[in-house]
């Protein structure tokens, strides 16, 4: 009977360090890359560089980790959005898909260059008819502070401004 208890718990013990090995390994979405974006998750409140309130962006990670998922609600009453965003394991970049409820949307792609996410889009039909270029940066200032900078291009060269916003977690 000793033999068999020593058996049975030796046998336990194996069975439950494979199943622990296979919980471990088995995450698609949990190396480095898929995490380089893992700094922006969380609940944010958003401020011009005036210091006044500019909306609230709630990011939480989906489908088990490989998806950071925005919700962009803005101070300017009536405008939302939300976004999608993922590594590209073929195209080896980040993703982001955004839409938002005036039926705009736009495509950008990009990486971790000098410790930001800078996503950017190819060239793009404007609602006034202008092709332009689309270009964010996400830089972590500090575990609870990121800066968003948004630039737009008509050439691809020359950059100006539209958005730039402080991130602060609640």
């Amino acid at each position: 009977m000793a033999f068999f208890m020593r058996y049975l718990l030796l046998f336990s013990l194996t069975f439950f360090a494979v199943l622990s090995s296979f919980a471990q390994t088995d995450c698609s979405c949990c190396n480095a890359d898929h995490r380089a974006f893992d700094f922006w998750v969380g609940e944010w409140r958003v401020t011009n560089p005036d210091g006044t309130y500019a909306g609230t962006n709630i990011i939480t990670k989906e489908e088990d980790d490989c998806v950071l998922r925005e919700q962009w609600t803005s101070a300017t009453p009536g405008y939302t959005g939300t976004s999608m965003n993922y590594y590209d394991i073929v195209l080896k970049q980040w993703v982001q898909l955004w839409v938002d409820n005036q039926g705009q949307s736009l495509y950008m792609r990009g990486n971790l260059i000098d410790g930001a996410m800078v996503l950017q889009s190819e060239a793009v039909a404007g609602l006034d008819g202008t092709t332009r270029y689309h270009k964010v940066s996400w830089t972590p200032l500090s575990e609870s502070k990121v800066r968003q900078h948004w630039e737009t291009s008509t050439d691809g060269t020359t950059w100006v401004t539209v958005f730039d916003g402080l991130y602060a977690k609640n």
